[in-house]
């Protein structure tokens, strides 16, 4: 069963407050104007942090789905 976790951020929505950057550093980095880079899959130990990266954004524009399987 594959429970690794994954951020997809909704472009339209992100105003580039960089609350989810303070919040999970190990996985999201900033561009210039501070738009989230989601640097890789949430693995078990960071999905609590990574969920409370998704609720604390003001514009909701963060959130979690399941990875796909590799093949």
């Amino acid at each position: 069963m594959n429970s690794t976790r994954r951020l997809r951020v909704d472009w339209p929505n992100c105003e580039a407050r960089g609350l989810c950057f303070e919040l999970l550093p190990e996985r999201i980095k900033l561009d210039e104007w501070g738009y989230p880079i989601i640097t890789g899959d949430i693995p078990k130990e960071l999905l609590a942090d990574a969920q409370e990266a998704v609720r604390a954004c003001p514009k909701l524009a963060i959130r979690l789905v399941k990875a796909p399987k590799a093949s």
